[in-house]
């Protein structure tokens, strides 16, 4: 039975959950530990090696917050590390994407259109390419440009700049963009296991073996976690951008989503420099929506496909299946009585300009490409089309349930 796509559709949403809720709590923390270190207040009163001190007050009592610039005299005997919400995301990313885009990837990850490529070429590049964007920051932070804060952080968003690019090149739109957010979640979190962490426990056995800490170590373990604030909220933004056609839907999608690093530079300004100061620049508000102004146009530029580009194009051994299967006809007509008329690269319901998602249903290589997607959106499940725009009836939803599982259950 082809209920394993229902399954495999739950794995991938209970593997996104996961992925959200951890991506949360490790934002959580990341910012809540910046805004505590920029409100730290000097007090003569405090212990010897303590630099400053906060009081907050949550839930209904008063928190009282000590930093020690290098470490307390004496271990503490207890001890919270927050390192697990880090290796969570990142592992229910890696997750998700190997489901989505590794699994799924004749239909998700490569575009014929780009570069002809056979499923292992896309993954092991896929995979592959997570790697180069640490190996060369993590080597820019170990060289004398860590004296240079700015040059780095610049050398940084051009790297940021040219793998958004490349990626461009070879994934689909959507692909592109999660691939860029999962290229800076990896030195993000790679910051957290190879640098952060391994600094810390540097400064623990010291303290358990009466040695003084080197101040180095905090200081390294610092910077880090500075650029991963600085670099949090484009990862969100391209964690998200899969649900938004204007954002990965044009041939402009690599220069939208490079401008979104500079403004999440110029939000995190702000906030930075208020938690420090009480008062934030408010020019850098302005340049935020200046950039999503660019963003937005750049948004509308329509990269020309038609109807006809698509008819042209050959359909590949995963579309023959399905198109070549009993009962394709009939689906086919199904499909473009109840959905074409959004889900067209010239909509014409209503005033729709773009089809949801850039799923296209008007060719029988789009119908094709898209059956698991059909079958669980609109055949199984009742969530297409919308029941305002379409009623359709459980005649046309039986009609595609047997033409998918004609194919699955061979």
């Amino acid at each position: 039975m082809y209920d394993l796509a229902v399954m495999w559709e739950w794995i991938a949403f209970s593997v996104r959950w996961l992925h959200v809720i951890t991506a949360m709590a490790w934002i959580g923390a990341s910012f809540y530990f910046i805004a505590l270190d920029l409100m730290l207040k000097p007090n003569p009163a405090l212990p010897d090696g303590a630099y400053g001190e906060e009081w907050e007050v949550h839930g209904g009592g008063f928190y009282h917050t000590v930093k020690y610039l290098v470490a307390p005299a004496r271990m503490p005997e207890h001890l919270t590390w927050h390192k697990w919400q880090s290796y969570t995301t990142w592992l229910s990313g890696a997750a998700l994407l190997m489901i989505i885009y590794w699994v799924g990837g004749e239909l998700f990850l490569l575009d014929p259109t780009k570069a002809d490529l056979a499923l292992w070429q896309g993954i092991l590049i896929s995979g592959g390419s997570l790697t180069i964007g640490w190996l060369l920051y993590d080597q820019m932070c170990k060289s004398k440009l860590s004296d240079h804060p700015t040059v780095l952080m610049l050398l940084l968003f051009l790297i940021l700049v040219i793998m958004s690019w490349g990626y461009n090149q070879i994934f689909t739109g959507r692909a592109a963009l999660l691939h860029l957010g999962a290229f800076t979640a990896t030195i993000m979190t790679a910051n957290v296991f190879f640098q952060i962490m391994p600094n810390q426990r540097i400064v623990v056995e010291d303290l358990k073996a009466g040695r003084t800490p080197d101040a180095k170590y905090g200081k390294i373990a610092k910077v880090r976690s500075t650029h991963n604030n600085y670099l949090t909220l484009p990862v969100v933004f391209l964690m998200l951008s899969n649900h938004y056609p204007l954002a990965f839907g044009t041939e402009y999608s690599w220069i939208i989503a490079s401008l979104i690093f500079l403004t999440g530079v110029t939000i995190r300004h702000y906030f930075n420099t208020m938690h420090a100061t009480g008062k934030g620049p408010h020019w850098t508000w302005a340049v935020t929506v200046l950039l999503m102004v660019v963003i937005a146009w750049l948004s509308s530029v329509r990269n020309g496909e038609t109807w006809e580009d698509a008819e042209a194009l050959e359909l590949t051994p995963y579309e023959q299946k399905y198109a070549s299967a009993a009962g394709f006809e009939e689906a086919y007509d199904t499909v473009l009585g109840n959905c074409s008329m959004c889900h067209a690269r010239e909509p014409v319901y209503g005033t729709m300009k773009w089809a949801p998602k850039k799923v296209y249903l008007e060719t029988p290589g789009d119908v094709a490409r898209q059956a698991d997607q059909i079958y669980l959106q609109a055949g199984i499940s009742h969530a297409m089309p919308p029941p305002s725009a379409v009623q359709m009836d459980d005649e046309a939803r039986q009609t595609i349930i047997a033409w998918v599982r004609e194919v699955r259950d061979q």
